[in-house]
């Protein structure tokens, strides 16, 4: 089958297409913004792409078109689709009825740390020998893609794994499909790794969201699992409104508990007060030992012990665009991040923070969420950044001032219309030493490429 793609290049549509061409069919997709690391990715696979949504490509020979959730009504190739009837679906629809009808779904919902907590938990299973499949919306670097189909397991080459771990994302599925994508999963595991107020373009309150939530949770079997932040009123409110499904708490006073981290980032894993497990790893900050914490609970419920689980996070390597250095120029460090809600923002420099001491950060933040975009998190933005040394923020498509946002960071904080002007000013401000913290949900003009470009110029 020709399955040709609309709005290929965000991350979960580019892991449908890779999961789509392992399965052997024939992938073509086009898109309006193209960057990496899912650009990089599809043509290391042989993947066609075409820019833009051209109505000629109705003429491609595909034999369904699955559609991103980037499309709406008013896109010239959309609309050329649904006049001439031809066949079309959803990514999470397809994904449903063709790869996870009959696995065993591991699914990561929350609002902050899904990619992570989805990586690491692959990881755990796949160095258990279980050789699962998984869709994830970053590429996890143990694996150097961000979807495949379940492999053989190592204990069972003649079958193939049943397990599939998903990130679940409570975006709308589609502009024919407003429920939130993850509802299509039928997880028999689910990881409700926490739950904040976010998309503020398509959910009007953060009780909009737990519905959306509290739907999930109507879908996961008798003989599932909940694994359940314990930290979070938002999510005691989901379970109260209904769980038919056995709940394990994580975080919290009850059920999974960490011990404090030690001066190398290691820390102890308790269930029930009794010590499971001890994790040595490099990763810092407390949201990535909550993160584990759930990705150890999720994997015990099919067959995977702590101690197992904390061998596999050793082995852990983190995920790309998750604190990533690009490079290291003149005594100079480039970090790509993808933080781009407040919450994530403040783990994210407090998280270097802790790793670097008393060095200087540069963040360098582009509001480019649609929640940023419209300014739902305006008021939080000044406290995420307090730890940053000098903040920088990029004030371009944007319908309120960043700069009254700032204000309360002082004459430490500047915004820049320009591009150019940007590069330019944190150039001028770095000297050896310094960390420079880039935080976008983009790619934000490369600005990495040209950070390190000009450094290496200014010797």
């Amino acid at each position: 089958m020709h399955i040709h793609i609309l709005g290929i290049c965000g991350t979960f549509m580019g892991g449908i297409a890779a999961i789509a061409k392992e399965a052997g069919h024939t992938v073509t997709g086009c898109d309006a913004n193209v960057y990496p690391p899912m650009s990089t990715q599809l043509e290391a696979m042989g993947i066609g792409l075409i820019p833009g949504f051209d109505p000629s490509q109705v003429s491609i020979g595909a034999d369904l078109f699955v559609i991103g959730n980037v499309v709406s009504r008013g896109n010239p190739l959309m609309e050329t689709i649904l006049d001439l009837g031809l066949p079309y679906c959803s990514g999470p629809q397809w994904l449903a009825e063709n790869v996870l009808a009959g696995k065993w779904v591991l699914a990561v919902a929350g609002t902050h740390g899904k990619t992570t907590t989805s990586s690491m938990l692959a990881w755990i299973l796949e160095d258990a020998g279980l050789a699962p499949g998984f869709l994830i919306g970053g590429i996890p670097a143990n694996f150097g893609v961000s979807a495949r189909l379940p492999g053989r397991p190592a204990q069972d080459t003649a079958s193939v794994s049943p397990f599939f771990v998903i990130e679940a994302d409570e975006y709308d599925t589609a502009f024919f499909d407003k429920r939130s994508k993850f509802v299509h999963y039928h997880p028999r595991t689910a990881v409700l790794n926490n739950l904040e107020y976010d998309h503020a373009d398509i959910f009007p309150d953060l009780a909009a969201i737990e519905t959306q939530f509290h739907h999930l949770v109507r879908t996961v079997p008798r003989n599932g699992r909940l694994i359940a932040n314990g930290r979070e009123a938002s999510l005691d409110r989901v379970l109260e409104r209904g769980a038919w499904t056995p709940v394990e708490r994580f975080g919290g006073p009850d059920g999974w508990r960490v011990g404090d981290a030690d001066a190398d980032g290691a820390f102890d894993v308790y269930l029930d007060g009794k010590l499971e497990a001890r994790v040595e790893w490099p990763l810092i900050g407390e949201h990535n030992r909550l993160n584990a914490l759930a990705a150890i609970a999720a994997a015990r419920h099919v067959g995977v012990t702590p101690r197992q689980s904390a061998e596999a996070l050793s082995r852990f390597l983190s995920v790309k665009r998750r604190m990533e250095v690009r490079g290291v120029v003149n005594g100079v460090t480039v970090y790509d991040d993808f933080a781009h809600h407040p919450t994530a923002i403040t783990t994210t420099v407090e998280g270097l923070r802790q790793k670097i001491g008393a060095a200087r950060i540069l963040a360098v933040l582009e509001p480019r969420s649609n929640t940023m975009k419209l300014g739902a998190m305006k008021e939080a933005l000044a406290p995420s950044l307090a730890r940053a040394d000098k903040v920088f923020c990029a004030a371009h498509n944007l319908n309120w001032n960043p700069a009254e946002a700032l204000a309360p960071l002082g004459d430490k904080a500047a915004t820049f219309g320009a591009f150019a002007d940007l590069v330019d000013a944190i150039i001028a401000e770095a000297r050896p030493g310094d960390h420079i913290l880039v935080m976008s949900n983009g790619g934000f003009n490369g600005i990495h490429a040209k950070l390190l470009e000009r450094l290496a110029q200014a010797g």
